[in-house]
């Protein structure tokens, strides 16, 4: 794995040997001397990862660290603190100021390397939900960002295990001032509460006597409820080769024995937060994605969408010979309802006959809103008769009960007519489906409308 790397040291020498190590493992790095210059450079250069000198003069590391991550072009960039300070206040300092992590001089190659890599991993998945949320907002289907701000204003659910009583204790009365702890006593316990995908959160010790804490991390990452859950784990000083093992399989960040309070609290509150806004990226996008599809006055599916699901099921009936039925509704003399009582009345009618239509058709059935008053139902695996009885069905419901249109209790009566067509054959198209199903649509207005009416090809 490749990736852009911005060092940042006051000390020329201490620059160069670490762009060394860093470009003979085929990085591209660059790098700055001082808080500001780094500043600077990660805006104009968005790196992947920054590594972060301490001790500079004028604008320490903590400082910088905090203005990157106070910046919306750099707040997603991970920071490590390299430095030759290596209290555990040092280390809850960095993490505080917004550090993803903490390496204590002289470096550890392989730590290092390993550390780097998972980091910019995450940055990976991070850069891609970023950009969907950005081109959501482009075309119109997003608003704008609401800032970080609510990342942490609801507890974090955390699930843990740990086979040593004092380690496991101070872990859950440490964490439980601010979160809802969960303790797991086997590996199958752990498993089984992490499937129910409920936690945002799971620590993990890598020292389990009767367990493999390595083996247990890669089947939390296989498993889908598991996959993006972060995971933090526990292990001795100096187990460097275990540690690289669980970074490259994807676990999130790691605490050293003996476990220091404040920096588990800072360790498991980066985590929960990281956690947090990857969701709310991915939600964002989902809520993009429905937007684009649906229909923003009636919740049904949109033209767009029902086009493309149209010709998917259509090139699937002639492989299959299964037969594809297609229902068109146009609202009979609809101009006249917003004519005389108003667009909102209007809207409300049809929001009232989505909703009848979504009520009355199958699951696997497509309900959309084509535009205006006219609508369609897409239904897969569906002769000529059953779509003729659902569609009698579905005329009669908008038919005899009276649609609502205000507040104050008015009410209207509506009808439909519906036009229905039938896949034939092999070389039968969407287009053609859809034309037809319109030619029907068109008999039943043209013969008295509140109608419905069949039209082969």
């Amino acid at each position: 794995m490749t990736a852009r790397v911005l060092i940042v040291d006051d000390v020329p020498a201490n620059l160069k040997l670490l762009d060394a190590k860093l470009t003979a493992e085929y990085f591209d790095v660059f790098k700055a001397s001082s808080g500001p210059e780094a500043i600077e450079a990660a805006k104009e250069q968005q790196p992947d990862i920054i590594l972060l000198d301490v001790m500079m003069p004028g604008m320490d590391g903590f400082e910088v660290c905090r203005r990157l991550k106070a910046m919306p072009e750099t707040e997603h960039i991970p920071v490590v603190m390299v430095t030759a300070l290596d209290q555990p206040k040092d280390r809850v300092q960095g993490l505080e100021a917004g550090a993803d992590d903490f390496l204590t001089k002289p470096l550890n190659d392989l730590a290092l390397f390993a550390r780097v890599k998972s980091l910019v991993r995450l940055k990976m998945v991070t850069d891609e939900l970023r950009m969907r949320e950005a081109t959501g907002q482009r075309i119109g289907a997003l608003g704008a960002g609401t800032g970080g701000g609510f990342l942490m204003t609801e507890p974090g659910r955390i699930l843990a295990i740990d086979d040593r009583p004092t380690s496991l204790k101070r872990i859950t009365e440490t964490l439980a001032a601010e979160h809802n702890v969960t303790v797991a006593e086997t590996q199958e316990e752990l498993l089984q509460l992490a499937n129910s995908g409920n936690f945002d959160l799971h620590i993990v010790s890598l020292t389990l006597q009767e367990y493999d804490g390595l083996r247990l991390c890669s089947q939390l990452r296989s498993l889908e409820a598991t996959r993006q859950t972060p995971i933090l784990v526990i292990v001795e000083e100096g187990d460097t080769g275990r540690l690289v093992r669980a970074l490259d399989m994807g676990v999130n960040d790691y605490l050293v024995r003996p476990v220091e309070r404040n920096e588990l609290v800072a360790r498991a509150r980066s985590q929960l937060r990281r956690k947090r806004y990857q969701d709310y990226l991915r939600d964002k996008f989902q809520q993009g994605l429905e937007l684009a599809i649906t229909d923003g006055l009636t919740g049904l599916y949109n033209r767009r969408y029902m086009e493309g699901h149209l010709a998917t099921l259509v090139d699937d009936a002639v492989n299959t010979g299964k037969p594809v039925a297609l229902l068109i509704f146009d609202i009979d003399y609809f101009k006249p309802v917003n004519d005389t009582y108003g667009h909102q009345a209007g809207d409300e009618v049809l929001k009232e006959f989505a909703g009848r239509i979504a009520a009355n058709v199958r699951g696997i059935d497509l309900a959309c809103r084509l535009g205006g008053e006219e609508f369609v139902v897409v239904m897969p695996d569906t002769d000529l008769s059953y779509a003729m009885t659902v569609a009698e069905r579905l005329r009669q419901c908008i038919a005899l009960r009276p649609f609502r249109l205000n507040d104050a209790g008015q009410t209207l009566e509506v009808t439909v007519s519906i036009g229905i067509a039938v896949t034939e054959g092999a070389k039968d198209t969407a287009a053609k489906l859809l034309g037809r199903a319109d030619q029907g649509l068109y008999r039943a207005k043209r013969d008295g409308r509140n109608r419905v009416v069949a039209e082969a090809a």
